[in-house]
This record gives C-alpha cells, sequence and structure tokens, in this order.
C-alpha cells in the first residue's frame, strides 16, 4: 500500500486517470480544444520571439503537454511555449551564437535540456525554497521589464523595417525613428489590425481563439493581393511532420556558456508557473506539490529537448483559459498536445503566407498584461522598500540586459532578507488602562508606562545578525529611564531561538543591570528558549522567579511582597 501510494506521488497521473468520468472528459475535451487552437498561433509567435523558426513553437507544444499530464499536480495548468522564457533564449543563447543559426537551436534545445534537468533535481532533491530568493516585487519589475523589451523587439515585425537586434529599448526606439521613413503601410496596417481585432475579440469572449482567427485572416488576405510581392514578410515554408527523437550533441564548454541563462530560465520559469497553479488550485479547493511540480516541469522539458523543444513552463493565460473552458484533469493537456500533433501533420502548409507581423501583434498584446502597474500603486502606498526593488530591477534590466536584471533583483531580495534579519521590529509596552495587556506604546496612545518599570518585547529570533540591534535599542530605553529604573522586563514571546552570541548578550545585558541595581524578568519564553539559557548557564546567577508566564505575571510579582516561587526546569514545554 506505501508502495503503491509512493508510485502515485512521483506519478501523479495515476491518482485521477482511475476514477475519471465523463463530466472530466466533457470539460476536458473543451479545454483541451480551446487551448489547442490557442497554442498554435501563440507557439509560433514565442518561438520567432526566441530567434527559432516557427515551427519549434509547434514542437515544444507536444511532447512537454504530455510529460507534464503525467507528471504535475496541477490539474489546470497549460505548460508550452511562453514571452518571459522565449526572450530569456534570445538573450541568452543569442550571447553565444547567431539568432536562427543551426548551432542556435541545437543551443536552445540544449538549454531546454539544462532547464529540465536542473528544475528535476531541484525536485528530488526538494530544493524550491530556491525561489524565494526572487521576490515578488524583484520578480515584478524584471517582468514589466521583459514586457517592454519584448513588445519593443517586435516592433520591425509590426511595422516591415529591418533594425539590428537588441535587447535595450532606448535602442529599439531610436533605430525605429532613424528608419521611420521605410516603414512598410501594408506590414504597418496588418500589424496594428491584428492587434485592434484580438484585443476587441478577447473583450467579446476571453476563450474566443482570436489569435488564430488574426492568423486565418492574415495568411488569406496576403495569399490572395498577393502581399508578399509588396515586401509583406511571410512564414513561408513550414516543414511537415512531428518532431523526431535526438540527442542533442553535448559540449561541457557549450555547457557552461549557457548554464547562467539554463539558471534564469530554470527559476523564473518555475515562479511563473507555481504562481499560477498555486492561483488556479485554491480557486479550485486542492494543493499543489511545489516540489513534484518542479519534478513534472523538469520531465517536461527533458522529454522535450529529447524531440526538439525547447524551454518551456506553465503560461498565465493559457491557463486561465484552460480554466476558463472547464479543464479539471491534466487530460485536457494531453488534448492539446495531439491538436498541435495534428496540426504538424497535415497544416502547416496552411501557414505559408502567414505574416510575420501578425506574430508580432499576437506577441504584443500576449506581453501587454506582464506590465505590473498595478503592483506599483499597491506598493506606493503599502512598501516603499519593495517599491524601491521593484523599480531598480526595472531600471536595471532594461538598462544593463536581461539576465543582468534578475541577478540585480536576486542580489537586492538578499541585501533585504540580511536588512531586515539585523533590524527586527522591537518595541517598548505598556499597559492598557487597569487590564493585563500590554501592547506597543507607538501604535496605542493610551498605553500607560511607569518610571521605574521597563518592558521590552523583541520580535524575533535573537542571534549573531540583530545582537547589535537588540541590544543599542534596549541601552537607548534604559538610558531613557534614568536613574529611576528597577526592573526590566524581556516579553521573550516572540523569541523563537538564542544562538551563543544571543547568549552572551544576555549575559552583559543581566551584568550591566545588575551593577545599576536593577533586575531583568524574562516574561512568555517558550521552553526550547529556557533549556537553553539554563544548559548555557544564564539562570546560574538568577533566582527562579525571573521567569513568568507573562507581562502581567512578572509585573504582578515585582510588586507583591511575596514573589511565587517556581522550579525552572529544561523539561517544561508550556511557558
Amino acid at each position: 500500500m506505501k508502495s503503491k501510494s509512493s508510485i502515485t506521488k512521483y506519478i501523479p497521473i495515476l491518482s485521477w486517470i482511475k476514477s475519471y468520468s465523463g463530466d472530466n472528459a466533457k470539460g476536458d475535451l473543451n479545454a483541451g480544444i480551446t487551448v489547442g487552437i490557442m497554442l498554435i498561433p501563440q507557439g509560433m509567435a514565442y518561438a520567432m520571439l526566441a530567434g527559432l523558426p516557427p515551427i519549434y513553437g509547434l514542437y515544444a507544444s507536444i511532447v512537454p503537454l504530455i510529460l507534464y499530464a503525467i507528471f504535475g499536480t496541477s490539474r489546470q495548468l497549460a505548460v508550452g511555449p511562453v514571452a518571459m522564457v522565449s526572450l530569456l533564449v534570445l538573450a541568452g543563447v543569442g550571447e553565444v551564437a547567431e539568432v536562427g543559426s543551426d548551432r542556435f537551436i541545437q543551443l536552445a534545445i540544449m538549454t531546454a535540456m539544462g532547464v529540465g534537468l536542473f528544475q528535476f533535481f531541484m525536485g528530488i532533491f526538494r530544493m524550491g525554497f530556491l525561489v524565494n530568493f526572487l521576490s515578488h516585487p524583484v520578480l515584478s519589475g524584471f517582468t514589466s521589464a521583459a514586457a517592454l523589451i519584448i513588445g519593443g523587439s517586435q516592433v520591425k515585425s509590426i511595422l516591415g523595417i529591418d533594425i539590428p537586434r537588441t535587447n535595450y529599448v532606448h535602442e529599439i526606439v531610436m533605430n525605429t525613428i532613424q528608419k521611420a521613413s521605410e516603414i512598410d503601410p501594408f506590414t504597418a496596417l496588418i500589424g496594428f489590425g491584428s492587434i485592434a481585432t484580438i484585443i476587441l475579440l478577447r473583450k467579446w469572449k476571453k476563450t474566443f481563439p482570436s489569435a488564430l482567427v488574426v492568423v486565418g485572416l492574415g495568411a488569406l488576405v496576403t495569399y490572395l493581393f498577393s502581399l508578399h510581392e509588396s515586401g509583406v514578410a511571410i512564414v513561408g515554408k513550414v516543414p511537415e511532420g512531428l518532431p523526431s527523437f535526438k540527442l542533442t550533441e553535448f559540449s561541457w564548454s557549450d555547457f557552461e556558456l549557457i548554464f547562467p541563462t539554463i539558471l534564469v530560465i530554470s527559476l523564473v520559469g518555475y515562479m511563473e508557473s507555481i504562481a499560477v497553479a498555486k492561483a488556479i488550485a485554491n480557486k479550485r479547493g486542492y494543493k499543489v506539490d511545489p516540489n513534484q511540480e518542479l519534478i513534472g516541469l523538469g520531465m517536461a522539458n527533458i522529454g522535450g529537448a529529447l524531440f526538439q523543444s525547447y524551454p518551456t513552463t506553465g503560461g498565465f493565460s493559457r491557463t486561465a483559459v484552460n480554466d476558463q473552458a472547464g479543464a479539471s484533469t491534466g487530460m485536457a493537456s494531453i488534448i492539446s498536445a495531439v491538436i498541435i500533433a495534428l496540426t504538424v501533420l497535415f497544416l502547416t502548409p496552411l501557414f505559408y503566407y502567414l505574416p510575420k507581423a501578425v506574430l508580432g501583434a499576437i506577441i504584443i498584446v500576449a506581453v501587454a498584461g506582464l506590465f505590473d502597474s498595478h503592483e506599483m500603486k499597491v506598493l506606493w502606498k503599502t512598501d516603499k522598500k519593495d517599491l524601491a526593488m521593484l523599480i531598480a530591477t526595472f531600471i536595471a534590466t532594461l538598462a544593463l540586459g536581461i539576465e543582468e536584471g534578475i541577478a540585480i533583483g536576486v542580489l537586492l531580495s538578499l541585501v533585504m532578507v540580511i536588512y531586515n534579519s539585523t533590524k527586527p521590529h522591537s518595541t517598548e509596552l505598556g499597559r492598557l488602562g487597569e487590564t493585563k495587556n500590554f501592547r506597543n506604546i507607538n501604535r496605542y496612545k493610551e498605553a500607560i508606562t511607569e518610571e521605574e518599570i521597563l518592558i521590552y518585547r523583541f520580535d524575533s529570533e535573537l542571534y549573531f545578525a540583530n545582537v547589535e540591534h537588540f541590544r543599542s535599542t534596549m541601552d537607548t530605553l534604559i538610558s531613557q529611564k534614568g536613574d529611576n529604573l528597577k526592573l526590566v522586563v524581556l516579553d521573550s514571546s516572540a523569541i523563537n531561538s538564542v544562538d551563543s552570541t544571543g547568549v552572551h548578550a544576555l549575559e552583559e545585558l543581566i551584568k550591566d543591570l545588575g551593577e545599576k541595581d536593577v533586575e531583568l524578568y524574562f516574561a512568555g519564553a517558550i521552553g526550547p528558549v529556557r533549556d537553553k539559557l539554563k544548559i548555557a548557564g544564564i539562570t546560574d546567577g538568577l533566582s527562579i522567579t525571573n521567569f513568568y508566564f507573562d507581562v502581567s505575571s512578572a509585573i504582578e510579582a515585582y510588586k507583591s511582597e511575596e514573589k511565587p516561587e517556581r522550579e525552572f526546569s529544561p523539561l517544561q514545554t508550556n511557558v
């Protein structure tokens, strides 16, 4: 029984396929067809964004979808090519190989294999916590900048002008202005017309395959009026047939060159995927397993790379459509993969006259939602520090580049973690009237303090990184009390651990207070902390009555003539 449970944990499809019903099939069929039709133009567009021939976007929409349905835990997540990952492939692999070349294609597929292996082993060794170093403000700043870069990269496609490839928005703007006289009117009409059509159709019905409509219209108009002979760039011949099994040639030197790209795509792709997977799962009332999600995405990329796929992950827009269309299990993804497979087998000749401007329009509309202005507005009201991190990552990505921007964002996250850990919240407490409640005197103006008593709460573990802050804050408050001070009560209820540096700090505090004839009481110290203090010998010079259940008990004991005797024991865990 245990063995069977273990198998279903690592192969989640086994847990839902045995109870698969007709109701499931109805919703999955509708969602699978809807997303499959949506993915045909999107896959081709994202492949073009990644610097690859459009067919590779369709290749990336077959095997990865099936493998994720087998190994993933989300029932609605729609895996496949996405704009962010496509841009990262273009930016990273484009640094070491000419975009569109055979070597570029080979390295893009090798990147998928690297991403798959990295994510798979992260899942196996339960290392999903690594993505915590990509805080939400950092990811928001990065994706907002990437949205501008992605949109800018498609200007040449929708205007029909030849400008150098760059990931810097200001260079795109300058080059576009310089080449303004070379704009092709037919291409621009198709490009902007496609954008307007997609937006209008989406407003009418979100699940309607608006992208496929503009693909069909664009190809038809171009064919009927021979616009490709008038300067409109078209996709041209798209290879027929399913992707073949192929082991990509591995070169350690190439792997070293693309490793930074593999690392970034692994983390960013997982963050994008797990965010939308959790959101849908919460709405649907079930849980996703973060580490199994890494395994699922890893298997999708490993298997995809063996069948000529570039890196894939779960996408926001397609997952939302999948959910709205009624997907209830991973079967919806398998159906979508079958539709793409049928497309590459029989329908690729239909894309010959497809204008590249249409694919550019699909990309621009898709990434418009990535620019997170809402988050910026929220942070402006709620958290200026996080807003500063978002803006810094945003500017760094635009000014320095894609990988440099995300690296700076991660560095800023780490710096913020270190800063926050060195300066945790702490405060002086006062009594609320005649009650036994003690609160922050800065928040509760009615909280009453006494000249001879200082009540101090420290809201963090006490360890080497914040000891200096603890002691300096304590010294300031003691100094403000002056010579009248007779008792310091340390509300320890929020101190969940103490390291050796923290123990030394408490020993020095007790010694310094003793020289001033001031007592130190501990209130609310939890069992493990009391045990640590006893083992360290810090309680040897203290009365056993220096430890109390709460602040109120400590104050009452101090004011009473007889202090209650209670044994201090490392076995006590209820205090």
